[in-house]
């Protein structure tokens, strides 16, 4: 049978435009399964290897399973901030709906801030807080002086307030290592026979806290206490202690009771820590995103307090952890 060349062209287009429909279908049924438009967050973290972080991500990703619709994007800046911005330039061209930020600094967050302002997208900065962070949409963190208030307190206590104290700093310029040695030495001028007799910096991490502590040892003078920014430079300073022969001499402090830490204060090698509930500030990061992603009203300031660990208490916080 004869067909002309029009009506092949004709049954061509019907075809055609048959298979883009189709296409065009199964595109919005991958973004809504259920009829409802799917909310995509942008979820900008400094730094995934750091061990507290990763717990405040994974409550994160804990929160996100018990939800419908929701597709949460994770990168890892690496501790660089010109990186974390690009990120986030990134996740601006992808038109998210809301973006969640933990800043590497907070110096670069600022901008940051600006540039999802600028595209009308929501960001929640998350843990550490800065002069400014008002013009983000939400914060959610807890107040990093309090911290180092409450550790310093209980080491004054259990000092009889007098003694040699060496401040372990975390990374320098950040919020919560200011805020914290800001609350030790509050603390220690309190108490006119305490003083601090070395101070540096291990940059959050075990293996830097202990190569400080080992420097600090050689130099032979006395300490009476170790306090920390972080348990992880408080275990690393244990761990040179124990290696010297001298951890039995010293206090030793810390902040976020990680399981770690709460097994070296069960064990009594690390008398103080202050617990920072990493999964509930990654849960209500994320939540307080979703929500304005929504157009809901949200709180600008989510404090979450901080909680103080000892032996007496310790095996409350482990339960926490299991």
């Amino acid at each position: 049978m004869w067909i002309s060349r029009k009506t092949i062209l004709s049954i061509l287009m019907i075809l055609c435009l048959a298979i883009f429909t189709g296409c065009g279908s199964t595109a919005s049924n991958t973004a809504s399964s259920n009829g409802q438009k799917k909310i995509v967050i942008g979820a900008a973290l400094p730094d995934f290897s750091d061990k507290w972080l990763s717990y405040l991500q994974d409550g994160m990703k804990q929160y996100q399973k018990t939800l419908d619709n929701v597709d949460v994007n994770y990168v890892d800046a690496q501790n660089d901030a010109s990186k974390q911005l690009a990120q986030v330039e990134t996740f601006i061209s992808q038109k998210v709906d809301a973006i969640v930020i933990v800043p590497v600094d907070t110096t670069s967050i600022k901008e940051i801030v600006n540039e999802a302002n600028k595209a009308k997208i929501p960001i929640v900065v998350v843990n550490r807080i800065y002069d400014g962070v008002e013009q983000a949409t939400a914060y959610v963190g807890s107040e990093s002086i309090k911290a180092g208030i409450m550790q310093m307190e209980e080491v004054a206590k259990l000092l009889h307030g007098k003694g040699n104290i060496a401040i372990m700093d975390g990374q320098m310029g950040q919020e919560a290592q200011i805020k914290r040695t800001e609350g030790n030495k509050q603390v220690i001028a309190k108490n006119p026979d305490m003083k601090v007799v070395l101070e540096g910096t291990g940059s959050w991490d075990r293996a830097k806290g202990m190569a400080l502590m080992e420097n600090w040892l050689h130099s032979g003078t006395k300490i009476d206490a170790v306090v920390s920014n972080n348990d992880e430079m408080a275990i690393g300073a244990i761990m040179a202690a124990e290696a010297a022969g001298k951890a039995k001499d010293i206090l030793f402090a810390g902040v976020d009771a990680t399981p770690d830490a709460l097994q070296y204060v069960k064990e009594g090698k690390l008398q103080v820590t202050v617990y920072q509930n990493a999964k509930a500030q990654g849960q209500k990061g994320l939540e307080t995103a979703i929500k304005a992603a929504k157009g809901e009203k949200v709180e600008k300031l989510n404090y979450i307090p901080y909680e103080l660990v000892t032996k007496d208490n310790v095996d409350e916080y482990i339960k926490k952890w299991q």
